[in-house]
């Protein structure tokens, strides 16, 4: 199976159909609810029902879900039977596998309770019309990619004591973002040199995106927060409430973290931890969603285009 821990929930939809074609003598029995077997729209209905719920238990790699909703409809159409299935979860995958898999279990069950009138029974077209969610669906998009820094403060990688690993790993995740990391500094943890360095990339450099790492615990020289915020002119707490939240599922020591973030002009300003994973773990919980501030900076409305001009 595929590893899905480093997903966020997100509402998940999806909406499969299929047919069964069947003969007019078979479908005028179908409706007249002359079939011996019993009610074959009602049976077909609750066999997707519960198939859905348990579709891990026949495709190999599918996840477990939690399923929050499911629907199947079987209609008499002119040439047999249409059955259509939605489901909805709030949860780490997609349910296109649900969905279709309600389809296929009305659609035999169907079969089965047809088969001895009609010996022309086909099931075809069985396919998802519409799914939605994940982070798929919340990708931006920009004219120009976005101008981004990343700041490592820590005294000791600033001496050469210690390998940078958390800008590395959050250059590499920004990798498959609309975005251009065009500074890469290493910093002291000294309050003035900081804020003097975020000064000068939003005012003199007009950077879009500034991300640092470290600095953010309660370490006597950790002070990225204290530099920070004093300069921003309009906190997000949203952004660090989402980082917290999410390293909490995983470490309790996501408490610990003092990072903030906000906006200077249209530049925002994220703090993330130092360690590596705290810094991976903070980014997997803020893309692709985070980077929608930017239309929003820009003064577009959410459904307008995401370029800026």
């Amino acid at each position: 199976m595929i590893n899905v821990s480093p997903k966020s929930h997100t509402l998940r939809y999806a909406r499969a159909e299929g047919f069964l074609g069947a003969g007019k003598e078979t479908l005028d029995r179908v409706r007249s609810n002359s079939i011996p077997k019993g009610d074959v729209l009602g049976t077909a209905r609750t066999a997707g029902i519960a198939a859905a719920k348990r579709t891990s238990d026949w495709i190999v790699f599918c996840h477990p879900i939690p399923l929050d909703w499911v629907e199947v409809e079987v209609q008499i159409v002119e040439t047999g039977l249409k059955v259509t299935a939605e489901v909805e979860s709030v949860w780490k995958t997609g349910v296109e596998m649900e969905a279709l898999t309600a389809v296929s279990a009305a659609l035999l069950n169907a079969y089965d309770m047809l088969k001895p009138l009609d010996d022309g029974l086909e099931i075809t077209g069985i396919k998802v019309v519409e799914k939605r969610g994940g982070k798929s669906q919340y990708r931006e998009s920009f004219d120009t990619p976005l101008k981004t820094a990343v700041l490592v403060i820590s005294d000791a990688t600033c001496q050469g004591k210690r390998k940078d690993e958390s800008g590395e790993t959050i250059k590499e995740l920004l990798k498959d973002q609309p975005v251009n990391v065009a500074t890469y500094d290493i910093l002291p943890d000294d309050r003035e040199l900081i804020q003097d360095r975020l000064r000068s990339l939003v005012k003199d450099e007009g950077y879009d995106l500034i991300i640092t790492t470290g600095g953010t615990g309660f370490g006597p020289r950790d002070v990225t927060p204290e530099a920070t915020a004093p300069i921003l002119e309009r906190v997000a707490p949203g952004i660090v409430e989402v980082m917290r939240r999410y390293g909490s599922d995983r470490t309790p020591y996501a408490m610990l973290s003092r990072g903030t973030a906000g906006t200077i002009g249209t530049t925002l300003i994220i703090n993330l931890p130092g360690s590596s994973r705290g810094a991976r773990e903070s980014l997997e919980a803020l893309l692709p969603g985070v980077l929608h501030i930017f239309p929003m900076l820009w003064g577009r409305g959410h459904g307008e285009s995401q370029s800026e001009s």
